[in-house]
C-alpha cells in the first residue's frame, strides 16, 4: 500500500508541478522558475517509485504540451524555451532512474574487502 502511494503521490505532483512549468516557461523568469521548482521537487522526492512516477509525470505533461494542437500551434513551441523545458523533462527521466537506489559500497556493508 505505500508503494501504490508513492506513486500516486508522485504522478500528482508531476501533474501539478509540469503543468505549472508549462504554463509559466514563455517568459525568461518563469523558465528559470520552472526549472528550479522542478529539480528541487525531484531532488527532494524519496528516490524510487515515488521520484519516477513524479519525473515521469512531469514529462509526459512537457511531451503532450509539445504535441500540435488541433487548431495549429504548440504549448511548447519549438523556440529556445520550449526546447529546454524538453531537455529537462528527459534530463528529470535520466536523473531519476540514476538515482533509484543508493548502491552500498563494500565498505558500507560492513564487508572485508578483497
Amino acid at each position: 500500500m505505500r508503494l501504490l502511494g508513492g506513486i500516486l503521490a508522485g504522478l500528482v505532483l508531476g501533474l501539478l508541478v509540469g503543468v505549472a512549468a508549462v504554463a509559466v516557461h514563455p517568459w525568461w523568469w518563469g523558465l528559470l522558475l520552472a526549472v528550479a521548482a522542478s529539480s528541487a521537487a525531484l531532488l527532494a522526492s524519496p528516490r524510487g517509485a515515488w521520484r519516477i512516477s513524479y519525473a515521469a509525470a512531469w514529462a509526459i505533461v512537457v511531451a503532450l504540451a509539445a504535441t500540435p494542437r488541433p487548431a495549429g500551434g504548440y504549448v511548447v513551441a519549438g523556440d529556445l524555451a520550449g526546447y529546454v523545458m524538453i531537455c529537462w523533462a528527459v534530463l528529470m527521466i535520466v536523473v531519476a532512474t540514476a538515482t533509484v537506489s543508493k548502491a552500498a559500497s563494500r565498505a558500507d556493508q560492513g564487508l572485508p574487502g578483497k
